[in-house]
């Protein structure tokens, strides 16, 4: 294994398990602080395969703009913080692990069909460019829409918390 690979495989796991933290944590708070670093280690993935671009867009726009605006509507809408009594029962979770292992099977039997023994090839700069002008030139629109029902939701919150 080379060195690009052992560290695509750290941050994997790191990724990983901040990502199961996010979903298994019962603490809002904590929830949105284990996405930052689930977020950060896909940033630094991209760091990893040659693209700054995309890496600082993660960086800005995910772990910056949508957790920020995560934990102001946690805030605003006064979301209870701490620990919460979930009413989960055997039956439930059962079910959500055969779903959850149902899928990761499904996407790993797909990935492997679709790239099977193939190598990661950096082009460096090639794919920045590529993306930077695909997003800029044809999805303006739902890029912009985005950032309209994101500000929509964040005036709802406010509404939902003012005081009458």
């Amino acid at each position: 294994m080379t060195g690009q690979e052992v560290a695509f495989l750290i941050l994997a796991v790191i990724g990983g398990i901040g990502g199961l933290l996010v979903v298994t944590t019962r603490n809002i708070v904590h929830a949105a602080l284990y996405l930052v670093i689930a977020l950060a280690s896909v940033a630094a993935i991209y760091l990893l395969l040659a693209a700054p671009f995309i890496a600082f867009v993660q960086v800005i726009i995910y772990v910056g703009a949508i957790v920020v605006l995560i934990l102001f509507g946690i805030m605003l809408t006064r979301a209870p913080v701490g620990r919460l009594v979930l009413d989960n029962s055997v039956r439930a979770r059962v079910g959500a692990l055969v779903v959850a292992a149902g899928m990761f099977a499904m996407l790993t039997f797909f990935l492997v069909r679709a790239f099977g023994g193939e190598r990661i090839v950096n082009r460096s700069g090639t794919a920045t460019a590529a993306l930077g002008t695909s997003i800029f030139r044809n999805f303006v629109l739902p890029f912009e829409a985005v950032s309209v029902l994101l500000l929509a939701a964040l005036v709802g919150a406010i509404v939902l918390a003012r005081r009458d």
